[in-house]
């Protein structure tokens, strides 16, 4: 047995929920930007979860399940008014109460096809609700209840701010989940694959894939991102700034990925977000620096922009807490995270790899009295 660093390259599963080929994503067959410019983030859940485009009725049959699902348990928000508010992060807030949610659900145990979807359609409901009423719970505000008549994206950025989004920030906020709905067989998406093919259940399935997202060098890149810009703060500094990080051969996040050679397809989309919600905001700067971070790096290292890169600025724009946007990264994934933990469950078998040994070959026990 030959060990593979970092599993690079090897094909773990099959898979009919999406695809990476030849630097085109596509969910379930429909190419990325297809979606993104046409499509509603519920469309896209539907789809990853049924693999088909759902009729009008079955949208509506969705989008209704969606909003009544949406409230939190009071002994989960009450949880939240416990914790040191002023430096928990959210993504551990996030972690703990989707596996809090666990204890609160009465069918949590039960795996059947049926019950397994109804949980499916209870997480996705609440991830929003978790990360909306804990944004305003630790600034001393009271959360704010889901609106039946507003979509999924819209919902998402009443709960958080108390005010109806207006039209460039719902289709700014649909854009982006759809853009991290899913991604084949990431880091979190394996881990909860792996979770649940031990036959444990949803709500633990998605507590790991939380824990995985968690980490700078996936879902916490975007965060990073915003904090490098902030730290830059002018474009006029970004040369010095880049090329002082590259001679300490400090990584720069929000450039490269594993599995794209040419370019991540869903950058392109954020980026043109960005310029118009910059312009909108009366903060061009956010845009231009981000562009010239860049154009300085890439003449350095031939690594574009991946889907990290532009969405902190989008989200910075949309007025959420930096600290926020792996957590906003979570609400969307979790869709994602839900249509592999469904597959896998339909034709499961324990993920159990092996390990090349690389210690100290066959020794003896050495009694206590002997070692040296």
């Amino acid at each position: 047995m030959t060990a593979t660093r970092g599993l690079e390259g090897v094909v773990a599963t099959t898979s009919s929920i999406s695809s990476i080929i030849d630097d085109t994503l596509t969910y379930v067959g429909y190419n990325i930007d297809d979606l993104t410019e046409n499509a509603s983030f519920e469309e896209v859940i539907y789809l990853l979860w049924h693999l088909e485009l759902p009729t009008k009725e079955q949208l509506q049959q969705l989008k209704e399940e969606l909003a009544e699902n949406m409230e939190l348990p009071q002994e989960v928000l009450a949880s939240f008014k416990t914790y040191p508010l002023e430096k928990v992060h959210p993504m551990a807030v996030l972690r703990t109460a989707v596996s809090a949610l666990g204890i609160f659900d009465e069918d949590a145990e039960v795996m059947d096809k049926e019950a397994n979807y109804k949980k499916a359609i209870r997480l996705q409901a609440k991830m929003p609700a978790i990360v909306a009423a804990f944004a305003r719970i630790r600034k001393g505000l009271e959360p704010i209840a889901p609106r039946k008549d507003l979509g999924f994206a819209a919902n998402f950025m009443y709960m958080i701010k108390g005010e109806e989004p207006d039209e460039i920030e719902v289709e700014a906020m649909n854009k982006a989940l759809i853009l991290h709905a899913d991604h084949e067989l990431n880091a979190s998406t394996f881990t909860a694959r792996v979770c649940v093919a031990t036959l444990s259940d949803i709500y633990s399935g998605i507590t790991a894939a939380i824990g995985a997202l968690k980490g700078p060098l996936h879902g916490g890149a975007n965060e990073q991102v915003m904090k490098m810009l902030t730290e830059i703060g002018s474009a006029d500094n970004v040369e010095s700034y880049i090329k002082d990080k590259l001679e300490k051969k400090e990584k720069i996040m929000g450039f490269g990925h594993r599995v794209y050679r040419k370019g991540d397809p869903r950058a392109k989309h954020l980026k043109e977000m960005s310029k118009k919600l910059t312009e909108i905001t009366g903060e061009p700067e956010w845009y231009n620096i981000s562009v010239k971070v860049e154009e300085v790096f890439t003449s350095e290292k031939p690594l574009p922009p991946n889907v990290d890169f532009y969405s902190a600025s989008v989200y910075h724009s949309l007025g959420f807490d930096h600290d926020l946007f792996t957590p906003i990264f979570a609400v969307s994934r979790t869709s994602g995270w839900l249509a592999h933990i469904l597959e896998q469950y339909e034709n499961n078998r324990l993920i159990r790899p092996r390990a090349e040994y690389t210690g100290p070959g066959m020794r003896s026990y050495i009694p206590l009295d002997e070692r040296k």
